[in-house]
């Protein structure tokens, strides 16, 4: 997964749990998302070009990018640019962009899976909308959020986790835990 760092020349390592929600708020995550997308693409193109095994890297799409009616269009451009697979730029997409705009990001999941795109859903679990968002959007991979396991109810959560599990194999989604 390509994640976002940012080091300050003063305050050194700013956690993204810091700078992110800002960036959402002020709409600036769009153009933060932009540029990883970007540099994850020339990163997979210049492996592509030294002729190493790429594997896939996930990038993160925003509440705030779902929004964007030229998303796919702006993808479409990077990968065709960069002469990527769409299947080497998997697109993580937070449950919670569900609550907010469930239509919306059903149609813009539904086109970006038509083009090629492995959509995975990232977070699941730390929501409320969970079992609806399984049910409603066609992603094809589920990332269970590290909340399960942490805390005082760890080994209710690991109850929990076992049923998500099974859940995701009855529906045929791969599962990965964060």
């Amino acid at each position: 997964e390509a994640l976002v760092r940012w080091i300050h020349p003063e305050k050194g390592m700013v956690s993204p749990a810091d700078f992110i929600p800002v960036f959402e708020k002020n709409g600036f995550i769009t153009h933060l998302d932009h540029f990883v997308w970007e540099r994850t693409c020339a990163q997979l193109r210049e492996w592509i070009d030294e002729g190493l095994d790429v594997v896939p890297i996930s990038v993160n799409l925003s509440r705030l990018d779902i929004y964007d009616p030229d998303l796919v269009g702006v993808l479409t451009r990077l990968i065709e640019g960069y002469r990527i697979p769409q299947d080497l730029l998997k697109l993580e997409i937070t449950e919670s962009a569900y609550v907010e705009s469930p239509e919306q990001l059903i149609e813009t999941v539904g086109e970006l899976q038509r083009l090629g795109f492995i959509i995975e859903m990232d977070d699941f679990g730390s929501g409320y909308s969970s079992l609806n968002t399984l049910k409603d959007v066609p992603v094809d991979i589920l990332k269970i959020d590290l909340a399960f396991l942490s805390g005082d109810n760890a080994g209710r959560g690991g109850n929990i986790l076992q049923s998500v599990i099974r859940m995701a194999r009855w529906l045929e989604l791969p599962v990965i835990a964060e």
